[in-house]
């Protein structure tokens, strides 16, 4: 487990930073503050900075493959932003009130997968949610609790998921060619002590790398589900990994001040930052929606 740089790409201060896309056509590294409502973009190069601001809580954004925008998850509801308005394309769970969607990302083929989490972690009341470019929201996956990280193998034959209170990292059989999942099994079970399952992403050799929220640190596991890497961070809630910067050789992590009480922000001024890690290897361009 060889040791890996950690620098301060941004000293954000997000409450909740979420969801981090890099955006190659720009340059730019998109993510999210959940808690107030925010889209942030973000330029290495030029270290410029640019803030959108939606009602209520955002979780996550996406951009589109063919057309100005994004997708975002706000609340209950999936939302399409052109730049001048948004539209809702989707809403689920209005009924559960401590529900809200969470990670979402998009296939290799632009799928969007969206999944929910109870705020209050009632056991079973969120799904794992799949739409289809100008079709209708289907529900893939239900009982789950924290729905969290997703990503996809090199080859596209496998799909990762976690639901954070299991402790695992999970994967199904993917079909890229349907977007059909099959034969849930463990991957990889971390201990309860070590933090909460997050954010993930995958290299381009396989590698899975997820955030351990609550246990400062990011972690690599070869395909084969062994963990070969740890990574310390200076900040107790890392919350999603991301490949970006030129050859898609860094590793961005977003974090959060969330849930970390007043002496523990004094001790860790980072916390909320954006992180950039030397990985070692490099990463897969992010997929953007279809729709």
């Amino acid at each position: 487990m060889s040791k890996r740089v950690v620098v301060v790409a941004l000293d954000a201060r997000d409450q909740h930073g979420e969801g981090p896309f890099w955006d190659e056509r720009r340059a730019e590294l998109l993510r999210v503050d959940i808690a107030r409502g925010k889209i942030h973009g973000w330029s290495p190069r030029d270290n410029s900075t640019w803030c959108r601001e939606h009602d209520g809580e955002v979780s996550a954004v996406l951009p589109r493959a063919h057309h100005d925008g994004w997708v975002l998850a706000a609340g209950h509801h999936i939302l399409l932003d052109d730049g001048d308005g948004t539209r809702v394309l989707a809403s689920v769970e209005q009924h559960l009130g401590a529900n809200r969607f969470n990670d979402c990302k998009c296939d290799p083929s632009g799928r969007l997968w969206a999944g929910t989490m109870s705020r209050q972690r009632v056991p079973g009341t969120a799904s794992l949610y799949r739409l289809e470019a100008g079709g209708e929201l289907e529900r893939v996956a239900s009982q789950t609790t924290i729905s969290n990280g997703l990503a996809w193998s090199p080859a596209g034959d496998r799909m990762y998921f976690i639901d954070s209170t299991t402790q695992r990292i999970d994967v199904f059989d993917f079909d890229a060619h349907t977007g059909a999942i099959a034969d849930r099994r463990s991957f990889a079970e971390i201990a309860p002590a070590d933090g909460l399952p997050d954010g993930m992403t995958v290299d381009a050799e396989g590698g899975i790398w997820v955030c351990l929220f609550g246990g400062a640190a990011i972690r690599r596991y070869s395909p084969a589900g062994v963990l070969d890497a740890v990574v310390r961070l200076p900040v107790t809630n890392p919350t999603s990994p991301v490949f970006g910067g030129p050859g898609l050789r860094t590793l961005f992590v977003t974090s959060a001040r969330h849930r970390l009480s007043g002496e523990q922000l004094a001790r860790e001024p980072l916390a909320g930052a954006v992180l950039a890690v030397d990985p070692g290897v490099v990463g897969l361009p992010g997929n953007r929606f279809a729709g």
